[in-house]
């Protein structure tokens, strides 16, 4: 079968992440933005005007239903990605969902079953794993020039106290699913082995949610 010479990308919901992905996508020549969407057409129009973007859709339903868009960028909050995702999959739309693509493995399994079984690509934009410098790491590591990797150390860290969607338990916050993924994300890609467990510790909030998270170690 012979691919489009461009993907006709949307993008659903129109927060800060969502305008750097609008950005880049404009500067790449594969893709094209035909479709924004937001909880308010008034938010949509305007994100779709100041980014070009072809068309404006009030209803995060009603864009998933456009038969003209090929793949749909998912930037809502996380709480509800899989949701989104699902929505999306169920209308033969390609996702691509910003992380965490869920909030645990139960959704992360329907996300991914569900693409699986329609033949439709299903992606969590986890950039960091796609920067040059990854290439580099990981040609070093398979060289065996290090020697066999026993042990990693990674930190990733941001002020999340004044941010709602990080504090709220129904809004599935918390430090882990928000920054603590990407040190976890580079530790898989240095071990490159499937863990059996994971010991941690956590700082939990009077509202249940872990303000900060400390891996002591992770067992292949």
């Amino acid at each position: 079968m012979r691919m489009k010479t461009k993907v006709n990308a949307a993008i659903l919901g129109l927060g800060g992440i969502a305008r750097k992905m609008a950005a880049t996508v404009n500067n790449t020549d594969c893709a094209v933005l035909c479709a924004a969407a937001s909880r308010t057409l008034e938010k949509a129009e305007a994100f779709a005007k100041e980014f070009g973007v072809g068309k404006a859709y009030g209803s995060y339903e009603e864009m998933a239903a456009d038969e003209n868009i090929d793949l749909v960028y998912i930037a809502t909050p996380h709480a509800f990605h899989a949701e989104n995702a699902i929505m999306c999959l169920n209308q033969g739309k390609h996702v691509l969902v910003e992380k965490p693509l869920a909030v645990n493995a139960k959704q992360a399994e329907k996300v991914f079953s569900l693409a699986e079984e329609k033949g439709l690509f299903a992606g969590e934009a986890m950039w960091s794993r796609f920067q040059p410098i990854q290439k580099t790491i990981n040609e070093i590591l398979k060289s065996g020039r290090i020697g066999e990797v026993t042990q990693v150390t990674a930190f990733t860290g941001g002020e999340m106290t004044n941010v709602k969607r990080l504090t709220e338990p129904e809004l599935a916050g918390g430090a882990l699913l928000d920054v603590g993924i990407y040190p976890l994300n580079f530790a898989s890609m240095a071990i490159n082995e499937p863990l059996e467990r994971i010991d941690t510790n956590a700082e939990i909030s009077e509202k249940g949610v872990d303000l900060q998270n400390e891996i002591g170690r992770a067992h292949v």
